[in-house]
């Protein structure tokens, strides 16, 4: 499969991100690694595209973030540690319906099984 990177993903990126993170918080470059295992390594996202989105999802109340307090932690930087806020969850849960409705526009014009 050829990867999927850059315009493709615009106007999805949100949703994929509020995705992974229903799973659990996580860190940016968990959120990324997360986003490429479920992409089947067909995704290809950089940092340089996620932490702005991260940023602003986290000023319009879709997610919260805080740095990471871990006793156990003695190496390595701070993480700031992203997750679902109530908001976030509604937002995704709307994603999911518009997607499906995108998917099944999209796919009867195609002719493709929806």
């Amino acid at each position: 499969m050829q990867g999927i990177s850059g315009d493709t993903l615009r106007g999805h990126l949100e949703s994929l991100v509020l995705s992974v993170l229903e799973r659990g918080p996580a860190h940016g470059l968990e959120v990324l690694r997360r986003l490429e295992e479920a992409g089947c390594g067909s995704l290809k996202l950089k940092e340089g595209t996620l932490y702005p989105a991260l940023y602003r999802m986290e000023e319009s109340g879709l997610l919260k973030a805080e740095w990471e307090d871990s006793p156990e932690r003695k190496r390595g930087p701070r993480r700031r540690i992203y997750r679902l806020t109530p908001k976030g969850k509604r937002q995704l849960a709307a994603g999911r319906v518009k997607w499906q409705e995108f998917v099944e526009v999209i796919g009867g014009i195609l002719g493709a099984a929806t």
